[in-house]
């Protein structure tokens, strides 16, 4: 089992540098330097892309938002997304599957906009403790049960998206490992089962930065 969990481990080092953290750097080393001075089709796509999530974050966030936040989450998105695809790729560290890199984006976030609620917007952060409806009895209850809720969210957030890109590689793993054990019979049946669970992995990078991104906008939404 230690070995099995050593992929998710940043532990390759040279002069005391773990160099598996390069990961997040490396999608910007392969990009040309013609992507971003000559207009191309892949950027035309990119651009179309881009102005689409920025039209439904700003529905998500409503009338009243951040100024620039849909950059901000434009390129959390893209950033999260890039990385989870390039995890894929054999031998690459996967640095959204480490706790370490998922908390140090959900938790800033979610303490900016609490601290951005709690300044300016009192009487609207105070309203939400209580939910429209709720009963005279338990709204001392309710107002307990949404603070938990209010402090936990950075932890769902990052729990979700690490957990989410490990479960994918162990799955691969576990499936690479009986590849040398197995017999001739059954090892196409491994190699189109691991297609499948890549395929299903490529979706999943995809699904995750998304739902990541969404889920701060919507955060963000309830303290303006």
């Amino acid at each position: 089992m230690t070995n099995l969990f050593s992929i998710f481990d940043p532990s390759t080092q040279i002069l005391n540098l773990p160099l598996n953290w390069l990961s997040i750097a490396l999608p910007l080393m392969t990009f040309p330097y013609s992507f971003w001075l000559l207009p191309s089709r892949s950027k035309t796509m990119i651009m179309s892309i881009i102005m689409t999530l920025k039209t439904e974050f700003k529905l998500l966030l409503g009338p009243v938002h951040f100024p620039s936040a849909t950059i901000l989450l434009i390129s959390l998105l893209t950033m999260i997304l890039i990385n989870n695809t390039f995890g894929l790729i054999p031998y690459i560290f996967t640095a959204t599957s480490h706790p370490l890199m998922t908390i140090s984006m959900a938790l800033p976030l979610w303490l900016a906009f609490i601290l951005y609620g709690w300044i300016n917007h009192l009487t609207h952060m105070l309203a939400h403790l209580v939910p429209q409806g709720t009963p005279t009895m338990l709204m001392s209850f309710m107002v307990c049960i949404e603070t938990i809720s209010n402090i936990i969210r950075p932890l769902t957030l990052s729990i979700r998206l690490a957990a989410n890109m490990i479960a994918g590689h162990l799955l691969l793993t576990l499936l690479g490992n009986q590849g040398p054990s197995s017999s001739i019979i059954i090892l196409p049946l491994i190699l189109t089962t691991q297609i499948m669970l890549l395929t299903l992995e490529s979706a999943v990078a995809l699904i995750q930065s998304y739902v990541f991104a969404v889920l701060s906008t919507l955060y963000a939404s309830e303290t303006s």
